[in-house]
């Protein structure tokens, strides 16, 4: 079993995400071409050949936005039982890849922007410069958004969601490494990026340091197989280990 790995997967592209328009609780659909982009991501990127594993899954995690969960379904995972808004399975027996279960957490909803939602940066700071707050300057990761989150709130349900993965899924791997221990995770832009700076241990404060555009895909990990290193995986391998001993089995 290679080092456990979580994945984080950014939602397709929406109109709002388009027109850089902050999307926290608004619901929206993806694009056409959003949901395109997404069929062909899991194409390349989810099988026994590539770089995430479905039968390697130990669990999913999903924000509660209709657009996390129809990207989630986009990508093809295979999971054995039904999605939490699905009133039953949608595909067969035969496409089934993995066992890891999924689960709705607040905890990786998009950041709260409060007043600022559906309001892009530079409208954001032209309406600061005209209220007289620090010349129009504003930075999510330092300020926050009024009527929103804080940064020292979204730290907070991130840092739980960290200790939930390493507790339940990566300890558990490295201790035994014939069980799944990958973990997956669908949800929003500013989220994700913050969620991968506090797994390398920055504070919001250090950031902006990670990009992740709609439908994009990033992999964290460790150092050493050390979950006291975790680490920005750079380059992930495609996992041909799994090929190998699916082929031995059919012999």
């Amino acid at each position: 079993m290679s080092t456990p790995r979580v994945f984080v997967v950014r939602h397709g592209e929406t109109e709002w995400s388009l027109d850089g328009r902050h999307t926290g609780t608004t619901e929206l659909p993806l694009t056409a071409n959003g949901e395109k982009r997404i069929i062909a991501t899991g194409r390349a990127l989810v099988g026994d050949d590539r770089l995430i594993v479905p039968r390697k899954l130990a669990h999913i995690y999903v924000s509660p936005r209709k657009r996390a969960q129809r990207t989630l379904e986009l990508l093809s995972i295979g999971c054995r039982e039904k999605l939490p808004w699905e009133q039953q399975r949608t595909h067969s027996d035969a496409e089934i890849r993995t066992e890891a279960c999924v689960q709705i957490t607040e905890d990786i909803r998009e950041w709260d922007y409060g007043d600022y939602e559906g309001v892009t940066s530079p409208q954001i700071r032209k309406r600061r410069a005209e209220e007289g707050i620090e010349k129009g300057s504003w930075d999510i990761w330092r300020d926050g958004c009024p009527g929103g989150e804080s940064p020292e709130q979204v730290t907070e349900r991130i840092d739980r969601l960290i200790a939930d993965v390493r507790s339940r899924f990566h300890a558990p791997a490295l201790d035994d490494t014939s069980s799944p221990g990958d973990v997956l995770i669908v949800a929003h832009g500013h989220i994700l990026r913050a969620f991968a700076m506090r797994w390398a241990g920055k504070t919001l404060a250090d950031g902006p340091i990670f990009l992740l555009e709609a439908g994009g895909v990033g992999t964290l990990s460790y150092e050493h197989k050390n979950i006291e290193e975790p680490a920005i995986l750079l380059g992930g391998a495609f996992m041909v280990d799994i090929i190998e001993e699916v082929a031995a089995e059919k012999k």
